[in-house]
């Protein structure tokens, strides 16, 4: 987890993580939600919006076709 500036948990994830979707896949059964893929990349965060998890992107951008 990493602290914003707002002071709201939020979710560090990386090139590894992509594409990064939520709910994560290990995610009680109770935290459960549809699948909803984010584009952290575009702007180095993304909120989901059915449970508001706050994911920021860490690290170097993946290279490749982009």
């Amino acid at each position: 987890m990493v602290e914003t500036r707002d002071k709201t948990p939020s979710i560090a994830v990386t090139a590894a993580d992509l594409p990064l979707a939520c709910p994560r896949p290990d995610a009680p059964l109770w935290a459960r939600h549809p699948r909803v893929f984010l584009d952290v990349l575009k702007e180095g965060e993304a909120v989901c919006p059915y449970c508001s998890a706050k994911y920021v992107f860490t690290g170097e951008h993946p290279k490749g076709h982009h």
